[in-house]
C-alpha cells in the first residue's frame, strides 16, 4: 500500500485539520466530536442542511459545506457511519430555530444513527426532518443496506436543496423538494479496480486485471455481476440502459412526524424515464479515474440519451462521490423541471464546488 498518510488511525482528523487551515473563510471544524460547519452558521431564518457518512468518499460530504449547499457535514471513520452524537452536535450548531433537514444515504448505519440524532434533536425542541436517498438501480438489497443504496443523487440533492434553503424554503418545502429529487434520480456504478482502506492496508475485494464489477457500491459492495473487461462504450451502455429502462420502484420510508413526535411509515413510488423527459446527466469518477476517461463515458451517454428521446439540459462530469482511489465510474440521471433547473443553476461556494459567485 502506498498512501500519503502518517498514522492510519489519524487520517480523518488530519484531513479535517488540513481542510480547516485551507478554507478558514468558508468552514470551521469541531473535533470532539468531528463535524464541519459553515463559518457563518447559523444563518438567521434559514433551514439548515446536514448530511454525513463514512469518510473516503470525498469531496462528498465535507467538501460541500458552504453557501448554497450544506450547513454541516459529519464525517465518520473510513467507510464507517458517523455517530449520533456527531450528528446531534452538528444539528445544534447550525440550527437557527426554523429547523434542520438531514439528507441521509440509504445505508443501515447512516439511517439508524440519523434516526437517533433526529429523536434527540426533537427532544431538545429542534424541528428536524430526515430525507432518504436510495437511487442505486443495481441491486434491491446489498451489504449495509435494506433497499436501494444511496449514491450519486445525494450530491445533486445537496446542491438543489441547499440552493432552495438559501432562497427561504421552509422545512416542509425542503423535505418535499428533497423527496422529489430522490424519486426523480437513478444511478449505477462500476469498478475497474478495488480500493485500499488505510486501516486494512490491502484491497477491499479481489478483482483480476481482466475483470470488472458492474453495479458496485461505493464501499466496494458486490454489484450485479462480475465480467470480463469491456470497452468504455459497452460499459456506458450497460449502466445507462439499466438506469433508463428501470421500472417503477416502490419503497417504504420512515419519516419523522413533527406534530406527533414519532416515526411514521410512508409509501413512495417513483416513475420511470419517458421519451421527452429533460434530464441532468452526471458522470462521476470513483476516485482513481482520469477526467479524460469520464468524458469518453459522457460522450457515449449523450448519444444514448438522444436515441432514447431524453434531452440533457444540464450535465456534470467529475469525481464528486468517490471510493478512495477506486478506478471506475457511476452514472446518474435526474429528471429535471424548471424548479430543479433554477436551483441547480443557483450560486454555490464551498471548498470543492463553486459557481455563479
Amino acid at each position: 500500500m502506498k498512501k500519503l498518510i502518517n498514522n492510519p488511525d489519524n487520517v480523518v482528523r488530519e484531513s479535517l485539520e488540513g481542510m480547516a487551515l485551507a478554507y478558514p473563510d468558508l468552514i470551521k471544524v469541531d473535533f470532539d466530536p468531528h463535524f464541519i460547519y459553515r463559518a457563518d452558521a447559523p444563518i438567521p431564518g434559514k433551514v439548515a442542511l446536514v448530511s454525513g457518512g463514512g469518510s473516503g468518499h470525498e469531496p462528498m460530504h465535507s467538501g460541500f459545506v458552504g453557501m448554497g449547499m450544506l450547513d454541516a457535514a459529519c464525517p465518520g471513520e473510513i467507510f464507517t457511519s458517523p455517530t449520533p452524537d456527531q450528528m446531534l452536535e452538528a444539528i445544534k450548531r447550525v440550527n437557527s430555530g426554523v429547523g434542520v433537514l438531514n439528507i441521509v444515504k440509504n445505508y443501515s448505519g447512516d439511517v439508524m444513527n440519523f434516526e437517533m440524532a433526529a429523536e434527540l434533536a426533537y427532544s431538545e425542541g429542534i424541528p428536524v426532518f430526515n430525507s432518504l436517498i436510495d437511487d442505486d438501480v443495481a441491486v434491491k438489497d446489498s451489504l449495509y443496506t435494506q433497499g436501494r443504496r444511496g449514491v450519486g443523487t445525494t450530491v445533486l440533492a445537496e446542491k438543489i436543496c441547499g440552493a432552495a434553503a438559501e432562497q427561504g424554503y421552509n422545512l416542509q418545502q425542503l423535505a418535499e423538494l428533497c423527496r422529489r429529487v430522490n424519486l426523480n434520480g437513478r444511478s449505477m456504478g462500476m469498478a475497474l479496480t478495488s480500493c485500499t482502506t488505510p486501516a486494512k492496508g490491502s484491497p477491499t475485494f479481489d478483482l483480476s486485471e481482466a475483470e470488472i464489477e458492474v453495479g458496485i457500491g461505493i464501499h466496494g459492495e458486490p454489484g450485479r455481476q462480475r465480467m470480463s473487461i469491456k470497452s468504455a462504450d459497452e460499459i456506458t451502455e450497460m449502466l445507462a440502459l439499466s438506469i433508463i429502462e428501470d421500472s417503477a420502484y416502490q419503497r417504504t420510508v420512515r419519516e419523522w412526524n413533527q406534530q406527533q413526535g414519532e416515526w411514521v411509515d410512508r409509501e413512495l413510488i417513483d416513475s420511470p424515464f419517458e421519451q421527452g423527459d429533460s434530464v441532468l446527466a452526471f458522470v462521476n469518477g470513483m476516485g482513481g479515474t482520469p477526467l479524460s476517461e469520464l468524458y469518453i463515458v459522457y460522450r457515449k451517454l449523450a448519444e444514448i440519451c438522444e436515441k432514447k428521446g431524453l434531452k440533457i439540459v444540464r450535465n456534470f462530469v467529475g469525481s464528486y462521490i468517490t471510493s478512495l482511489e477506486m478506478q471506475g465510474c457511476s452514472i446518474t440521471l435526474l429528471k429535471m423541471d424548471d424548479e430543479l433547473i433554477k436551483y441547480w443553476d443557483a450560486p454555490v461556494k464551498t471548498p470543492c464546488w463553486r459557481w455563479g459567485i
